[in-house]
C-alpha cells in the first residue's frame, strides 16, 4: 500500500474528500516524524510504537574503492508491532477479523 492508496482509503471510509483525507494522512505523518526527531515515543495501542535507536560510530568501507570511512554515530527510526498486530497478521483472513466492535466494525454475517 503506498501513501496514495492509503489517502484514498481514508477518503473511502469516513466520506471525505481526497484532499481532506491527505491533510488527515499527513498530519498523522508529520507528528509522527516530529515527536520522533525530539526523542519521543510514539504508542498506538493495538498497533505498535515508534521510537528512535541510537547507532554507534564505525568504520566503513567505500564498496567500490575499499577505501576506509568513518561512519557517523546517529539515530534511526525503529517500529515494534503490537502483540495484537502480529497475531492478526499471522492468524486472520480479514484484517477487521480482531477489530473490537463499533462504528464500521460490526462482524460480517455467517452464511
Amino acid at each position: 500500500m503506498t501513501k496514495a492508496d492509503l489517502i484514498e482509503e481514508v477518503s473511502r471510509v469516513v466520506e471525505m474528500t481526497r484532499k481532506e483525507s491527505e491533510v488527515i494522512v499527513e498530519a498523522i505523518f508529520d507528528s509522527i516524524v516530529r515527536s520522533l526527531r525530539t526523542g519521543d515515543k510514539i504508542e498506538i495501542r493495538g498497533f505498535g510504537s515508534f521510537r528512535t535507536r541510537q547507532r554507534q560510530p564505525r568504520i566503513g568501507r567505500n564498496p567500490k574503492t575499499g577505501a576506509r570511512v568513518e561512519v557517523p554515530a546517529k539515530k534511526i527510526p525503529y517500529f515494534k508491532p503490537s502483540k495484537e498486530l502480529k497475531d492478526v497478521v499471522n492468524n486472520s483472513t480479514s484484517p477487521m477479523a480482531s477489530a473490537p466492535p463499533g462504528p464500521g466494525n460490526a462482524p460480517e454475517p455467517v452464511l
